[in-house]
């Protein structure tokens, strides 16, 4: 385990400001999820802490020691990519043992990491196939399986489920979080994903055109937004963000409101409006209302509630929470 930290880290590409003076400290043995949209910086960052990029200024701090300048190869750090790059024609056995060949270790050593790392990844009945005889979460348990052996002081993911359909994605959140748990490692991960970040962290770090958001656990994210570009990012469906005149009346320039503070009813409420969207998901549904005024709201109810396209409802949003932003899109109160 080893900790992080950044001081006033910049990176620049010619006069273009990538990561514009980035502060953070990454706890040993934490897991950390840097999380934005595309161009935000976050893979950008998570490359200049391998030494994948150099730093344009600022220090690089790992377990107190200034590794700023130093290699990839003496960082002690191991980087799983959203590309499997996994070699075709070596079994997955000799595909997580490459690395410590290449480092000169002994037969019997190596075969010991290989059959440990297989076990904790559930790859013991795959070690004589091929990559191709593979489905893609096993190959990314192959990729990560290759950075366990090397049995590095932190690791670097850097959107590794990116290539997984869906069913695998929930699958790999959870083998990641429970390699976490064995492993108790330091771990940086890279999502565009808020859900991903949400289910894995124990810090997010929401990162926006080079610049820190916010930083928190991913309640605290949720409950307690610190900008509104923190507020319409985190949680899924998005908060409703209102402006003009509702938000005048509670001495903002937006307020939001979480689509389950919204309540539903057929013959009372704030706002009337008229029922568009409607989407069914089981345990919730979640309905788009149209209302004049004040635009398109989206509440969260049980999921029985029965309810149609056109169907005018009434809506109240629970006044105590409330998220209100000034404006320059910083949280008040």
């Amino acid at each position: 385990m080893a900790s992080i930290a950044l001081q006033r880290v910049s990176k620049t590409f010619g006069t273009h400001t990538v990561i514009a003076g980035f502060d953070l400290e990454i706890e040993a043995g934490e897991l950390v999820v840097f999380v934005g949209p595309s161009g935000c910086g976050k893979s950008t960052l998570l490359r200049l802490i391998a030494g994948l990029e150099e730093v344009s200024s600022g220090e690089l701090l790992i377990d107190g020691r200034d590794v700023t300048h130093l290699p990839p190869s003496r960082r002690g750090l191991s980087m799983v990519f959203q590309s499997y790059a996994l070699y075709p024609h070596m079994s997955v056995r000799d595909n997580i043992a490459f690395p410590l060949k290449m480092a000169g270790q002994d037969r019997a050593t190596i075969q010991d990491k290989v059959s440990e790392a297989a076990r904790i990844l559930n790859l013991q009945d795959y070690l004589d196939r091929k990559p191709r005889e593979l489905s893609g979460g096993q190959r990314q348990r192959v990729a990560i399986g290759r950075a366990i052996v090397r049995e590095p002081i932190a690791f670097l993911f850097d959107e590794p489920l990116s290539n997984l359909d869906a069913a695998l994605r929930v699958n790999m959140r959870l083998e990641i979080a429970e390699l976490h748990r064995q492993l108790g490692t330091t771990m940086i991960y890279v999502t565009h994903d808020q859900v991903e970040a949400m289910t894995l962290a124990d810090r997010i770090v929401v990162l926006n055109a080079g610049r820190v958001e916010q930083v928190g656990s991913p309640l605290e994210l949720y409950r307690r937004p610190a900008t509104l570009f923190v507020a319409g990012f985190i949680g899924s469906p998005r908060m409703n963000l209102l402006s003009g005149a509702e938000a005048a009346r509670h001495a903002a320039a937006t307020v939001g409101i979480r689509p389950e503070h919204v309540a539903l009813s057929t013959t009372q409420g704030q706002w009337q409006g008229q029922v568009g969207l409607v989407e069914h998901l089981g345990s919730d549904t979640f309905v788009h209302v149209e209302v004049a005024g004040v635009g398109t709201i989206t509440a969260r109810a049980s999921g029985d509630l029965q309810v149609r396209y056109g169907d005018l409802l009434w809506l109240t949003p629970q006044l105590d929470c409330l998220h209100r932003f000034d404006e320059h899109g910083r949280a008040i109160g």
